[in-house]
């Protein structure tokens, strides 16, 4: 199903808040409207080992599916260093180090815009700071009572 371009932004911005939360090293995000006839943006994150590509993986399914998006197809291959999650108009990639670097996609996508991850990723919390209510404080007089 074709999404429109702010509910493409929004997965994009769903799936790096869920990596980020699950420690996934440089994150970057790629727009490849115009360049690609299958997707409009690639998810790029490293993982620190095989089983953070898997959970990263997982965290990933879970976050799709509550937002009850379309996952089209997943491939990893165990011990392969590589996950791919395609999701239609976002696609996913989660490398480990060694497997990034040999692949190499920003280098075959140079052409593509790149969308600032620091963007996507504070506007989670500016809203948190807006929505998150300071402590009271116990009134003096309560307080005293309390002491004694």
């Amino acid at each position: 199903m074709k999404l429109t371009e702010t509910q493409s932004l929004d997965l994009v911005r769903l799936c790096c808040r869920a990596l980020d939360e699950k420690k996934a090293g440089d994150l970057r995000v790629l727009d490849v409207r115009g360049l690609s006839s299958i997707t409009e943006f690639l998810v790029i994150a490293t993982a620190t080992s095989e089983p953070h590509v898997r959970a990263l993986r997982v965290e990933l399914e879970k976050t799709l599916d509550g937002a009850r998006s379309h996952i089209v197809g997943i491939e990893t291959a165990r011990e392969s260093g590589w996950a791919v999650m395609d999701a239609f108009d976002v696609m996913i990639h989660i490398f480990a180090p060694e497997m990034r670097s040999r692949y190499g996609l920003e280098k075959l996508w140079r052409d593509a815009t790149v969308v600032p991850i620091k963007d996507l990723l504070a506007d989670r919390k500016i809203r948190a700071k807006r929505t998150t209510k300071p402590k009271k404080k116990p009134p003096a007089k309560a307080a005293k009572k309390r002491a004694r």
